[in-house]
């Protein structure tokens, strides 16, 4: 795993790179969280590929769980991916709610995260 630096608006982001999967659990989200935020990061940019896919499904409430550790540190997090494949109608939901607010968001491209 590295860690791609964007300076936006006097913002540091974070972008994880990776071919591996970074995010499995609650305490992966906190792990990555915590290192960033000591490093000085400002917000978190990760690929949908580099989650686990129980995180999509919304029964196994890992994102739930995981999303309320970067909302509860204030840590705003930019998931990429194409999202227009949701398999059910309370992930796209879900991912509608999200993009509603500032903290959490699902975009389907980098520069749309930059963007945001």
């Amino acid at each position: 795993m590295t860690i791609e630096t964007h300076h936006i608006n006097n913002l540091k982001i974070a972008e994880i790179i990776s071919d591996d999967i970074v995010l499995r659990s609650v305490e992966d989200g906190l792990d990555l969280l915590g290192n960033l935020y000591y490093q000085g990061f400002d917000k978190i940019f990760i690929h949908e590929k580099n989650i686990t896919a129980d995180f999509f499904d919304l029964k196994t409430k890992l994102a739930g769980e995981v999303l309320q550790k970067f909302a509860q540190y204030r840590m705003p997090l930019i998931i990429i991916g194409d999202f227009s494949k949701c398999e059910t109608q309370s992930l796209t939901d879900f991912i509608y709610e999200s993009n509603k607010g500032r903290q959490i968001n699902f975009v389907g491209s980098l520069s749309e995260a930059i963007k945001r």
